[in-house]
């Protein structure tokens, strides 16, 4: 289960879930975690790909996960299946007429998507 951000995504956001989801797998006997992005600012940060190097580098000395990334080209949704699921989703926890609270968006995503609530990973205070 991923952890929940609050706030847009940033860079250290994404640093963050990228720490988080490797520990889980190591701990399983994973030994890579292939992400396939699509060219979201975050994912193509200075500070995301140096953090990738730096973690790729460190895996070669130690035992960790090794993360491998597939960029997706610009303006390519046929390339990425998960994209439709996404309108699928969002229709069917969205309101027309109203906004929803924050909260309430929260409980309707996880009970779209049945799974239990997980810790929100926390804004840092600098975001540049």
């Amino acid at each position: 289960m991923a952890p929940v951000c609050r706030g847009a995504p940033v860079s250290a956001v994404t640093i963050d879930c990228l720490a988080w989801c490797s520990a889980p797998l190591a701990a399983r006997g994973f030994t890579a975690l292939l992400l396939i992005w699509d060219n979201a600012s975050w994912h193509r940060s200075h500070a995301v790909r140096r953090w990738i190097r730096q973690h790729i580098n460190r895996s070669s000395r130690v035992r960790r996960v090794r993360l491998g990334v597939c960029q997706l080209p610009s303006k390519s949704p046929w390339l990425n299946p998960l994209a439709p699921q996404w309108v699928h989703g969002k229709r069917a926890v969205s309101e027309a007429d109203r906004r929803l609270s924050a909260d309430a968006l929260e409980a309707r995503v996880y009970a779209y998507d049945d799974c239990e609530r997980a810790a929100h990973l926390v804004m840092p205070k600098k975001v540049a």
